[in-house]
């Protein structure tokens, strides 16, 4: 990946002042890189400058450019201020949004090198991660988002004139604190029928009938309970099966089957369900979100730098940044927080590259399909398209990086007093660290497995789940009530949870 050094071309910008005309010289210069050097394939970009409140306010609603209005993002808010106002915490400099067009978020304070790097950052890198892979071109749609957003906060905010702020605070409230459990993490989600299609529509339109946009709404989307249907069958097996159980997206079922809720409170367990889908494949994509973005963002900077399109002082402060970012503390270092997503996932596509151009006789042995391939921008974004969290690592993690990072497993085993190192980066424990680390990625291992098992509608009415146990680990006891109750107070009648271990696999 070496970059000649043919420093022939006038400096973007000189000074640490960022003007509109300067951002959008660099947007430029960055734009020609990003797309006939790396060949990235991007949503068009819309940047936006914000204050520091601003940028607080869009940390309390999970980065979203419109929210409705619920109390803990207010909660999150004051918290984030206090610790920023006294020092304890810092701002990102820009937040990026999976929309079509992909809308950046940079902060005011930035110098105008910043300015740069961020743009290059996220409105390139985390850009064309957003488009291409294959997570979010399935599970989410860019381009209706904002359309989604702002249906959600106008309907809330009637549903609140007509019901009352704390009818509907109670829903929302219940519906939170169940949406780890409101997303489909494995089946796709049910396609909405042709009628509920044209609904969505005419309420996006602003189309208004005699009636209100609510039951316009409720009447078109949410249907009638199984317990009405002249089909069910109370027999367990035939009663599970119309219900698709087991069902492990426990807002899906309480919006299709609760006994008690009305058709508007069904649609804000809907609201809330849908925004924990479209957030899930960000979840799953961390370390290379960040990974794919922070190597796109240091090959254009040091690409602007080799044109002397940078100072070398634009360009050291860049370099600071960027180093911050990949830091990795040692594990014996108080800032030292597990691995960090940003260094393990840049050194992932570094080490792509190396092997693409540089390969040893063991990444010829390890990665016989890429090992020597000179075209390491097309097996980068083959990797960025195709693969999660844990495939990635699991796939393309080297040995070399194995042994750069210093990684081992630890073995905790309940019968026995003491931890035990069970693989070193050595021949034999390669493959056992990769498989080790790429699971502990693998959000099916780190969330609780929970799922709606029975709930017969015809007789007690009792809701019945079954949390499968993973290597021992049970649910915390309090946090387990407090959820069972808000999942009574959405189901209405009485509610179970067992466990079950899991099997060996």
């Amino acid at each position: 990946m070496a970059i000649a050094d043919h420093k022939t071309g006038t400096p973007l910008f000189d000074g640490p002042e960022w003007t509109f005309e300067l951002m959008e010289k660099a947007r430029d210069a960055i734009q020609d890189i990003a797309l006939n050097d790396l060949g990235l394939d991007v949503y068009p970009n819309q940047i936006e400058i914000i204050s520091a409140e601003q940028m607080l306010d869009a940390y309390s609603c999970a980065g979203m450019p419109l929210m409705y209005q619920h109390w803990s993002f207010g909660k999150h808010f004051v918290r984030d201020e206090t610790l920023y106002r006294t020092g304890r915490q810092g701002l990102a400099y820009e937040i990026v949004i999976n929309s079509n067009p992909c809308i950046s978020y940079n902060m005011e304070e930035n110098t105008m090198a910043m300015q740069t790097l961020v743009m290059a950052h996220a409105a390139f890198g985390h850009n064309h991660f957003f488009k291409n892979n294959y997570l979010f071109q399935q599970w989410t749609d860019a381009a209706a988002i904002h359309d989604y957003l702002a249906f959600a906060k106008n309907y809330i905010a009637a549903c609140e004139e007509r019901y009352g702020f704390d009818a509907v605070e109670e829903v929302l409230d219940a519906a939170h604190a169940l949406q780890a459990q409101g997303v489909f993490r494995y089946g796709r989600p049910p396609k909405p029928t042709l009628e509920e299609q044209q609904a969505m529509q005419r309420v996006r339109d602003g189309y208004e009938s005699s009636r209100s946009v609510l039951d316009l709404w409720t009447d078109a989307t949410l249907g009638h309970s199984p317990e009405e249907d002249p089909s069910y069958d109370a027999d367990r097996s035939s009663r599970q099966k119309a219900m698709n159980l087991p069902q492990e997206n426990i807002l899906y079922f309480l919006e299709k089957h609760s006994p008690v809720l009305a058709p508007w409170q069904k649609e804000l367990l809907r609201i809330v369900r849908s925004h924990s889908q479209y957030l899930y494949p960000q979840k799953q994509t961390k370390v290379m979100n960040e990974g794919c973005a922070t190597f796109v963002h240091y090959y254009i900077i040091n690409k602007l730098h080799d044109e002397g399109r940078i100072t070398q002082g634009a360009f050291m402060e860049m370099m600071h940044s960027h180093t911050n970012v990949v830091l990795q503390p040692e594990y014996d270092d108080p800032r030292y927080s597990g691995l960090n997503p940003y260094a393990l996932g840049f050194a992932m596509m570094q080490d792509i590259c190396r092997i693409c151009e540089n390969p040893t006789d063991e990444d010829r042995d390890w990665f016989p399909e890429f090992a020597g391939n000179p075209d390491w921008r097309g097996v980068l974004r083959d990797a960025w398209a195709n693969y999660r969290d844990e495939s990635f690592i699991q796939q393309f993690l080297s040995p070399h990086l194995i042994r750069k990072f210093k990684l081992f497993t630890l073995v905790d085993e309940e019968t026995q007093p003491n931890l035990v190192v069970g693989q070193i980066h050595n021949r034999s424990g390669y493959k056992a660290i990769r498989r080790d680390l790429a699971q502990s990625y693998d959000l099916a291992f780190l969330e609780p497995d929970i799922q709606v098992t029975d709930a017969d509608l015809r007789g007690d009415r009792e809701l019945k789940l079954t949390h499968t146990v993973r290597d021992g680990v049970h649910l915390d006891e309090d946090d387990k009530e407090e959820v069972l109750k808000h999942l009574r107070r959405l189901w209405g009648y009485d509610v179970s949870l067992t466990a079950s271990e899991a099997k060996p696999s």
